[in-house]
């Protein structure tokens, strides 16, 4: 799975943005936590989920099973807005 590329993503101060470009039926702007920064980010690169919950294993001090849920809560958001490509 990978962001669609009609999907731009822009820091400023420490917070990231993400906006549609494009006709894609999604019309808004979407701000992130520092969770959702970092699976939007890995998702730039085709990955899959298990690659996320990896990487945010080796990156952040939590059971990995909150990582996998809280994962999964970030990717169903992005889907319902039409951000992956699948």
């Amino acid at each position: 799975m990978k962001l669609r590329k009609e999907f731009i993503t822009h820091e400023s101060d420490g917070a990231q943005v993400m906006v549609a470009a494009g006709d894609v039926g999604f019309y808004g702007l979407v701000r992130s936590n520092q969770t959702a920064a970092f699976i939007i980010d890995k998702l730039k690169e085709e990955t899959t989920k298990e690659q996320i919950v990896s990487d945010m294993a080796v990156e952040y001090d939590a059971p990995r099973e909150v990582i996998a849920r809280d994962v999964e809560k970030i990717l169903d958001k992005l889907r319902s807005i039409g951000a992956l490509d699948e």
